[in-house]
């Protein structure tokens, strides 16, 4: 399904006036014998897509709490290889689509072509990459696209304009708006500018726009929601699945809908 599964997912929420909310959970964290039962979880509780973050030595754009959760995923024994296998074993139970975060050095040692093939295989829909520049995604995006799997682009606010129109009109699947400078993590207020710069990258992109890095409370969701197509949660989502708090991640996920947003503006 690749790219046309996340196409439907995000038309089917933004078409009946919600938000979409795209959470993402450390694959191994807690044991990978539970990944199924998080997924299905956050399915339940109104997920557009998850976004499965793959366990890295050198995770460059992880804060603090998912370099933590990576790290307790490689603790357990956590792989690419057993995350895939694990996905595959279930595949028909899920409808919802999935989307891995993982680094080009992975992908890399795995082998593209057959990563990528592997990917098709097991219902992964989606790749991120974050450290795969522009420049260089040729790598990829052949072994990609013949497998109809979506490669969703990052943009980040510190990007001169004409990089982010470049960013913007090739990303697929939805276009990762990252909205501060930094790494991610929990955080309490945004820099001035971020209105803008949201509603700039949807006058650009032909997929819907989400804001992510810093996202943590009901508030939060709901303010990015008003500029663009909806929001990544992270950290807080890992913190709280650590913890066992499941109440905080249901929460999180009403905020982005249109009978929530109504009933917190009364």
């Amino acid at each position: 399904m690749g790219k046309a599964k996340i196409d439907t997912a995000f038309s089917k929420v933004l078409n009946q006036g919600d938000k979409a909310f795209v959470p993402y959970i450390m694959a191994g964290d807690g044991g990978l014998e539970n990944l199924k039962e998080q997924i299905l979880f956050l399915e339940k509780n109104g997920a557009t897509v998850v976004e499965l973050g793959i366990p890295f030595s050198d995770p460059v754009a992880d804060g603090p709490v998912i370099q933590e959760a990576g790290l307790r995923s490689l603790g357990n024994g956590t792989t690419l290889a057993a995350i895939l296998t694990s996905l595959e074993e279930w595949k028909d139970t899920r409808e919802i689509p999935i989307v891995l975060m993982t680094y080009i050095n992975l992908v890399y040692s795995f082998g593209v072509e057959k990563f990528a093939e592997r990917c098709e295989e097991v219902g992964v829909d989606g790749l991120i990459i974050p450290d795969l520049p522009l420049e260089e995604e040729e790598l990829v995006t052949p072994a990609l696209g013949e497998f109809g799997i979506a490669l969703i682009r990052l943009v980040s606010p510190t990007s001169p304009s004409h990089r982010i129109e470049q960013i913007a009109k090739r990303s697929e699947g939805f276009l990762y708006a990252v909205t501060v400078k930094g790494t991610t993590g929990v955080r309490s207020k945004y820099e001035e500018g971020v209105e803008a710069y949201l509603k700039g990258l949807k006058e650009y992109a032909e997929v819907p726009v989400l804001a992510g890095f810093g996202v943590s409370s009901p508030e939060q969701v709901r303010t990015m929601s008003d500029y663009c197509d909806g929001v990544i949660v992270g950290s807080k989502i890992v913190e709280s699945l650590h913890q066992g708090d499941r109440e905080t991640i249901v929460a999180l996920m009403a905020a982005s809908k249109k009978s929530t947003v109504k009933q917190t503006s009364l």
